[in-house]
């Protein structure tokens, strides 16, 4: 059985290609800059990497092309379209109404289509996705696997804000969750690793990247997160500030004449770590600054460390206790001093993590004391198989 898993951007299409007898990727790739004339594919196979200039106008342009370098003679990796299974899109915002992966149908996409307003950057392109799937693959039975189901646990005193509730009735304004499949990912692989039932363990997982959120799963089930109504709440990120006094927003547009859209630019794009510490969005080059005197680079890590540790205790609070954390994204599994000053934090706790174990980048391991009362894991994230196993198990 083989599933090929998409992951649509606004301009951008990311692809794998799984074998799901044995979780070996097969083929995997990105295509940028759809509707550009400069559109190109980058197309891993074997080890290879193949950089292609192709237009595509569209995404069902870019489907097009895809598909058939999936069956090039030069590398190809199947025969014909008709050994792909199935199709798992990675889809974004389902609101209230969609609470676990789906078989996609017209009622789906008239979800996807509700939900605009909550993800106006992403939900279009899953759309546009799917329906490009159907013209160039007819009748292909396809999942979509949402950011934001795995949060939909949540009880409701957890996801409600403190403002006043015909808000959450006329444009349902509450706390939604996001990287919901990476932290159902690297949850369930811990319950493997260990060889313990998920429903027994209270687990806290840092999903740290260029986005970043905090999850507390308990049996298996979300009950706190850090990302709200967008994925701009929570924790400072590289370039997203994470939360704030909300009236940081209306100071800004009157003291310097901005609009709402310009102030949530700032707040998403310029703000976070980077904008902190002044320098380039990259959590490897600021981290270096701070080691190297900068005193704007170590305020910023420091801010961030202390965000993330305080967002692990208040979801240990949500689970009135903790078995394990888990790092993973590209810092949380990368950035060893960033893990260490984290856990640092949090030592009252009983965490305590081991320097050399810890010595570690994009790896499963144990990176906990023996005597810490909390483990701490590395696991490296995969949320292109877990889209393609939750694909197998609805097909």
């Amino acid at each position: 059985m083989k599933v090929l898993v998409l992951n649509c951007g606004s301009s951008s299409l990311k692809y794998q290609l799984i074998h799901m007898d044995t979780d070996e990727v097969l083929a995997s790739g990105k295509y940028e800059r759809i509707g550009e004339d400069e559109a190109f594919i980058t197309h891993k196979v074997n080890g290879k990497k193949y950089e292609i200039t192709h237009s595509a106008k569209d995404h069902e342009e870019a489907i097009d092309f895809t598909l058939k370098q999936l069956t090039n003679p030069e590398y190809k990796v199947i025969d014909s379209l008709d050994e792909i299974n199935a199709i798992g899109h990675r889809l974004v915002h389902g609101g209230e109404k969609i609470s676990s992966s789906v078989v996609i149908d017209d009622k789906v996409v008239e979800t996807l289509k509700d939900c605009i307003d909550l993800a106006p950057l992403h939900n279009p392109a899953g759309i546009i996705g799917i329906e490009a799937c159907k013209k160039v693959m007819p009748g292909k039975p396809m999942v979509g696997v949402f950011d934001t189901a795995f949060h939909q646990t949540m009880p409701k005193e957890k996801y409600m804000y403190a403002i006043p509730y015909e808000y959450y009735e006329k444009y349902g304004i509450r706390k939604y969750g996001f990287h919901g499949t990476s932290h159902m990912y690297v949850s369930n692989r811990l319950a493997e690793i260990e060889n313990k039932d998920i429903k027994d363990l209270k687990i806290i997982t840092c999903h740290l990247g260029q986005g970043s959120s905090i999850c507390a799963v308990d049996g298996g089930k979300s009950v706190e997160t850090s990302m709200g109504l967008t994925p701009l709440a929570g924790i400072p990120m590289v370039t997203r500030s994470g939360d704030i006094d909300p009236s940081v927003v209306t100071f800004i547009m009157k003291k310097e004449n901005k609009t709402a859209q310009e102030v949530e630019n700032i707040l998403n794009k310029k703000s976070g770590v980077q904008g902190m510490s002044g320098l380039a969005p990259d959590f490897r080059e600021i981290e270096n600054a701070s080691n190297n005197g900068d005193e704007k680079a170590l305020i910023a890590m420091k801010h961030f460390k202390y965000e993330v540790a305080a967002y692990i205790a208040k979801c240990a609070v949500a689970m009135n206790g903790v078995d394990a954390i888990i790092f993973t994204g590209g810092v949380g599994e990368n950035q060893i001093k960033i893990r260490e000053g984290i856990c640092k934090n949090l030592e009252f706790m009983g965490v305590n993590i081991d320097e050399d174990r810890n010595n570690v980048r994009s790896e499963e391991k144990l990176i906990s004391k023996d005597s810490s009362k909390v483990r701490i894991y590395v696991i490296p994230t995969n949320e292109e198989l877990m889209i393609a196993k939750e694909t197998m198990r609805l097909i």
